[in-house]
Parts: C-alpha cells; structure tokens; sequence
C-alpha cells in the first residue's frame, strides 16, 4: 500500500469534464457543448500564430509586456496591474492558492462554475455554494454566508451555465457588504458578450478597493480556446503576489502574438459580438414559441429547461439532439438536471436546433 500522504480535499474532488466534441458515426458534429465562439479567431490572429512559428526555439517573453500593453490599451487599464497566465483557470487557481488554505471557506454560487469548487478542495478550503434566486447569483445571500473563516468569493458574472448576471450596483453592494480580508473573485469570462449598459466586468471594482480581481479569458469572443490564454486585472499588491506564483513562461509565444492581434482586430470582434446578438435573441425566441422555458442570458449560450414527461425531458431532448449530428451541454453537474445548455452558433446550427427540438416538443 502506497504510504504517500494526499494533502485534504484532493480525493474529494469530482474532475472536471468538458462538453463533448465528437458523435460516433457523425464526421462533422455540430458542437454547442463548450462555448466556443461561432465565428472563430480573427484572421489576423490566425496570421499572427502561424507567423510566430519561425521562433519555436526562443522562449517566449516572461512578463507577456507587448500581449499586456495590448490589453490596458484596448480596456484603459493599467499594464502593470495585468497579469496573464496560461487561460484564466490558471489565475484563478493562483489565487486560490495564494489566498485560501485548509479550513479556510471559498464561496461561490448554487449553480456557478464547476471550477470553484475544485479550487477549494485542492487548496483544502471548504467550498460552500450559496443559494440562487431565479438561477441568479443573490447578493443578500452571499453577505449572509460569509464567516471568519471566509477567505474568498468566486463570482462568475455572467454566470456560466445560467447567463445570468448581476449588475453594477449589485456588484458594488456586494464589495462594499465583505469584510476587508475577504477576496472577491469576478470571472468575467463572457464579458465582451453582455449588451446590457447596467453591466460591469468590474474594472471600476477592482480600482475601488485592495481586495477585488477580476479574470477574463481569450477563450469565448476572441475564439483562442485551444491556445490557453487569460488575464487578470488586479490590485498592484495581489499582481505582485500572482507574478511570484506563476510560472516563469505560463504564456506561451504563439498565444501571446495571437492575443495581441485579437486585440486590435475591432471589426471582427465587433462582426461576432452582433452575431451572438442576434442568433441569440433568434434562437431564445423560437425555443420559447414551442414551448420551452429559455432563461435570459447575456452571454453566448443559452439555459433551456426541458418538460418533466420522459419523451420531452432533457435526457430526451439530448437523443434527439445527437442523432441530428447536434452536440448540447448536459447541466446535471451544475444542480440543473432537466435543462441543457445550448451555444449560439453558426446560422445553419441554430436553425438545425429549433427545427430539432420543434419536433420533439410537436
């Protein structure tokens, strides 16, 4: 028997598993399981990966200076406080490392990213999911859980699976109600989708005070998933404590020079911020006029609940959905076994998911 000790909390921990990509006997599956952006990278990103291909030999820039110049432009932050890491999961799992410790409680919402919870059990934190209201993080809910043992609070906003989202002033209720040694953590992975104007990814939070992060990713706009690549905006003294924690070269060459000419491709990504936009609203409207209960997102996918009867339940509804070549997302993980989560994508994909499930409910 092994005599190695596993620090507390690994064992209890459910591995994350990703949205399916492949369908037997389906050679070209329309997948609407992971969030991925409908339009794909720029071009010009495309072209500027290729390009860095003659470097592979040289490491890349440690401090990723040119990929965070390029962020506090584009977002009127500043550089010094950015710090980039190898997709913003690898930020997060900073952060809770830096931050969080056995015995100590990370809360994070009812239905909010599988990630949290992991993070907490890896650190040996106690992860304590605080309830919802209409799948919406509740900020009265938060402030009342909050313990001398609170060390951190992750917030996906928007929130990943529901596209809910809070908004400012919820946000800035919800710092303002935390004690100082509290760390709010927002995940605003699917900011640069949100068109409501109450909104905030919380730069302004993190300016206001020393205990607020915000984390965004290259992977859902800007389509750069397969290249790991997120940012953190922090406090000048939670940036020097992320930049002592990561690794040397956490960013790869290739994924810097993309991100950078993301950035400054503002017609494509202006081109799939007004596609998800209208596919969206498209597909939320023709789901609801067969029946279904779509919840509202602001993000780029939708929360879509199924009937209770076993012919039209989301068990169902996802058989049916896979023998028309169609790749949903199974929440049943997420506390949400009757709904499934359906990415906007291409045109033909989401017409091809309304006529699907207009028969099933037909």
């Amino acid at each position: 028997m092994c005599a190695l000790k596993i620090r507390p909390g690994i064992l209890e921990i459910a591995p994350y598993i990703g949205g399916e990509s492949h369908l037997p006997g389906v050679a070209d599956a329309m997948k609407l399981s992971s969030n991925e952006s409908a339009l794909g990278p720029s071009p010009k990103a495309r072209e500027a990966y290729l390009a860095s291909a003659s470097a592979l030999h040289r490491y890349p820039d440690g401090q990723a200076s040119a990929l965070r110049q390029a962020i506090g432009k584009r977002f009127g932050l500043d550089a010094d406080r950015i710090v980039c890491g190898n997709g913003s999961d690898d930020l997060l799992t900073l952060l809770a490392r830096a931050y969080a410790g056995p015995e100590d409680e990370i809360l994070y919402s009812e239905h909010g990213f599988l990630l949290f919870p992991i993070l907490a059990h890896s650190v040996g934190a106690v992860p304590i999911a605080v309830p919802e209201k209409n799948v919406t993080a509740d900020v009265d809910d938060f402030l009342a859980r909050v313990t001398p043992r609170t060390r951190i609070v992750f917030l996906a906003n928007p929130n990943n699976p529901t596209g809910s989202y809070l908004n400012g002033d919820q946000l800035r209720r919800l710092r303002e109600g935390l004690p100082s040694d509290v760390l709010l953590v927002i995940d605003a992975a699917y900011a640069e989708f949100v068109t409501e104007t109450d909104y905030t990814p919380g730069m302004d939070l993190v300016d206001a005070g020393e205990n607020v992060v915000m984390t965004r990713t290259f992977s859902k706009i800007f389509a750069l998933s397969a290249l790991r690549l997120g940012w953190a905006y922090c406090p000048a003294l939670i940036a020097d404590v992320l930049n002592r924690l990561r690794a040397p070269f956490n960013v790869v060459g290739p994924a810097q020079a993309a991100g950078v000419a993301s950035l400054e491709d503002v017609a494509f990504f202006d081109q799939a911020k007004a596609h998800n936009t209208k596919w969206r609203a498209w597909l939320s409207e023709a789901l609801e006029g067969i029946g279904l209960q779509v919840y509202p997102s602001v993000a780029n996918f939708l929360l879509v609940r199924f009937p209770e009867d076993s012919s039209r339940n989301a068990e169902a509804a996802n058989r049916l959905l896979n023998e028309r070549g169609i790749i949903p997302r199974k929440v049943a993980s997420y506390g949400l076994p009757n709904c499934l989560r359906i990415t906007i994508g291409k045109e033909e994909e989401m017409r091809a998911v309304a006529a699907a499930l207009s028969d099933l409910m037909d």
